[in-house]
């Protein structure tokens, strides 16, 4: 087994769903908006590909994090990598993506993007988690897939 890029995380406390849920959750005739809540209800729970831990427990996502204009269907998540060099932040956001991408109308535009400052690679990691071809490439591999599939195993029961 490699060596992990980040050995001892620090783990934070999760909180239970910031979303209550209502009858109307479950009527099929009524069309609600989605907000920033729904949305980190969503991604919160993703396995960290290095950890067994979410992405919550790592506070790699955080709910002010998450924005969303549904008049414009325009979603942007920032995340936080735990470790300003993290080689995985890129496999992380690619989960938080495939995890929209499969939840959500086609409607929506969704731009994952690392937050400002916390990666040494940001820019790069940024245009390729935004780039349409470049995620259907990385889609397309085998191993990767089963990477991103097991992240999102927790998410999709």
């Amino acid at each position: 087994m490699s060596a992990k890029i980040n050995s001892a995380p620090i783990i934070y406390e999760t909180q239970v769903s910031c979303r209550e849920i209502t009858p109307r959750d479950y009527d099929d005739n009524f069309t609600e908006e989605i907000d920033s809540s729904e949305i980190y209800d969503l991604i919160r729970n993703i396995t960290d590909p290095e950890h067994p831990l979410t992405l919550e427990q790592l506070n790699v996502t955080q709910l002010k994090h998450v924005q969303v204009d549904s008049e414009n269907s325009y979603i942007l998540i920032e995340f936080t990598p735990t470790i300003p060099h993290c080689s995985m932040a890129t496999l992380i956001g690619l989960c938080i993506r495939v995890c929209l991408l499969r939840s959500l109308p086609p409607r929506y535009k969704i731009d994952v993007k690392v937050r400002p400052g916390t990666h040494n690679s940001e820019d790069a990691i940024n245009k390729q988690l935004n780039d349409k071809e470049r995620v259907a490439a990385a889609l397309e591999n085998k191993n990767l897939l089963e990477v991103v599939d097991q992240c999102l195993s927790t998410v999709f029961v």
